[in-house]
């Protein structure tokens, strides 16, 4: 299993309640929707960044799969643009 970990920035002005919901709405339907997604959940942090994705693969290669998967690219048009950076950690267990 592979564990994907994003942490997030929102740009200035944006208001990160909206734009949590609007990623969460997004992105977590995913699972089920795309081979090798166990689990997704996406939450506003209480300090640091703005908020953190956290998603569960059967794999490294269904994890890269993913990143390019055409139900991804489409759900990411709803909420990216509202990002200043992200970082992404991934581990196998």
């Amino acid at each position: 299993m592979v564990k994907h970990i994003v942490v997030y920035k929102l740009k200035e002005g944006v208001d990160k309640a909206e734009a949590v919901r609007i990623a969460r709405e997004s992105v977590e339907p995913l699972v089920g929707k795309i081979p090798g997604l166990l689990h997704m959940e996406i939450r506003q942090c209480f300090q640091g960044l703005d908020y953190a994705l956290y998603s569960e693969f059967e794999s490294r290669e269904l994890l890269a799969a993913y990143a390019v998967h055409p139900l991804h690219l489409e759900a990411k048009t709803h909420f990216h643009h509202f990002i200043e950076t992200r970082t992404a950690a991934d581990y196998e267990c």
